[in-house]
């Protein structure tokens, strides 16, 4: 199994779970922000960019109600999710969207990538890893991650990566809900801690998280109170140690997977993960910077 990964650095960007998400977040985050799956989702018969990003993500977890979406997103406004949910399940299936998703992760994947990359024993290697490691990970209290992990692995190795990719980013993101829970920080306020770290804009994120100008008014006040912020919306020192805290437990709890491969696998994958990511970046797949946060590789070493 090779060397059990640690924390090999005092810098918080070398935390294995870091680098893994910084390498990989970029493979499955196409969907997102791709035309063909806008695409796919309309002509699923879902209306709209919104209902395409709830329905799709949650689909895997069945036709469950907005509030099982707001709780397992964490941070949207309620609102916002019930503005999608339940419409898309009376719109289409969860077993259509899926499809569809599916579907538009294989077309955006060899645009991006190229038929060499595609069918390259590179890429083949990369989704084995990847498997393992996704496969290492257990469904206790990861209910998004859970939905992913039910569904059948892909045959075609790009896109049984992509579907690797999905579930190590939301079991990653099961835990770091579990983190902000710990710490008694909202959705909203979240984005606020962000924002005051300067990691997101304001302009960026709360018009699509659906948070009001009053809502993040009174999230402000919340952690001016409790010391996080200062009154101009920007953390403290107790506030960068509390979000850095939560940043700690988020790649703590992310860390199994990476466990199971052992060093030398994992950083076999990450170096391949690397180079499609990157690759993906330069071709456009995803917009740096963004209003998800999602991480630059070019900007590790």
């Amino acid at each position: 199994m090779g060397t059990m990964l640690t924390m090999q650095s005092e810098d918080p960007d070398k935390h294995p779970s870091r680098l893994a998400w910084t390498m990989m977040e970029p493979y499955h985050t196409v969907i997102y922000f791709a035309p063909e799956a806008r695409a796919a989702y309309s002509e699923a018969g879902l209306k709209g960019y919104w209902m395409g990003y709830f329905a799709s993500r949650a689909a895997a977890m069945g036709p469950v109600p907005a509030s099982v979406v707001t709780a397992t997103f964490y941070n949207f406004h309620p609102n916002m999710v019930a503005r999608a949910i339940p419409d898309a399940w009376r719109f289409s299936t969860p077993e259509k969207i899926l499809s569809a998703r599916q579907h538009a992760a294989d077309v955006i994947l060899r645009r991006l990538l190229g038929d060499n990359i595609i069918a390259s024993a590179e890429l083949a290697e990369a989704a084995e890893l990847a498997k393992i490691a996704a496969g290492a990970c257990s469904v206790a209290g990861r209910p998004l991650f859970a939905g992913h992990a039910s569904l059948p692995w892909p045959e075609q190795s790009h896109l049984a990566l992509w579907h690797a990719t999905t579930l190590l980013r939301e079991f990653r993101g099961d835990g770091h809900i579990a983190a902000l829970l710990a710490e008694n920080v909202d959705g909203c306020e979240a984005h606020l801690t962000m924002v005051g770290k300067g990691t997101l804009t304001r302009e960026a994120i709360q018009p699509n998280r659906g948070w009001s100008d009053e809502d993040w008014r009174a999230a402000q006040e919340r952690l001016i109170q409790r010391g996080w912020l200062d009154q101009t919306g920007t953390l403290t020192t107790e506030g960068q140690n509390r979000r850095r805290h939560i940043e700690q437990v988020t790649d703590e709890l992310a860390l199994p997977p990476w466990q199971a491969l052992g060093e030398n696998k994992f950083e076999r994958l990450l170096s391949l993960m690397k180079k499609f990511s990157i690759q993906i970046l330069e071709q456009g797949g995803v917009p740096m910077p963004n209003p998800v946060g999602v991480p630059d590789p070019r900007n590790l070493a």
